[in-house]
């Protein structure tokens, strides 16, 4: 099991999206996702989390906020992911090396190519739902169970 973190930045009704399609070798290619990555060292969710969003951006957050911890299993690894908002932040947007960023609307999020589970912890994002426990369960690039709080919901 690893650890890393996921940051939806948001402005407004946009949100800062990460259209994954510059690495040959990346488990997220043509993927459009939030900002993160793994943890280095003995970071903390946090610190982590801050040293992600501005290497991949440019910006540096001055509010984010916890949601919630998703658990990722498949065949052969384990992931916990901890995923936040933020709607605070300096800098510039800079030229990122894993992707194109680009600010999109709400409303167009859900149409856009991303991963099955997304979906579930995006609209608990949206609800603003109280901090989750979310597992998905994978087997290659299909869900095939999601837990949340302990109860089956797929």
């Amino acid at each position: 099991m690893f650890n890393t973190t996921l940051c939806y930045i948001t402005r407004g009704d946009e949100v800062l999206m990460l259209h994954r399609v510059k690495k040959q070798k990346d488990i997220n290619k043509d993927k459009w996702i939030g900002v993160g990555g793994k943890f280095e060292g003995t970071e903390s969710p946090d610190e982590c989390l801050l040293r992600e969003v501005y290497e991949e951006t440019g910006l540096t957050l001055t509010n984010w906020k916890c949601r919630g911890v998703i658990t990722f299993l498949t065949e052969s690894v384990g992931e916990f992911m901890y995923l936040f908002t933020a709607d605070g932040f300096t800098g510039e947007l800079k030229e990122c090396a894993e992707g194109n960023l680009q600010w999109v609307s709400r409303e167009f999020l859900d149409s856009l190519p991303k991963w099955e589970g997304d979906k579930i912890f995006l609209d608990l994002l949206w609800q603003d739902a109280p901090f989750f426990l979310l597992t998905l369960r994978y087997q290659g690039d299909k869900l095939t169970e999601a837990v949340l709080d302990g109860k089956k919901i797929r």
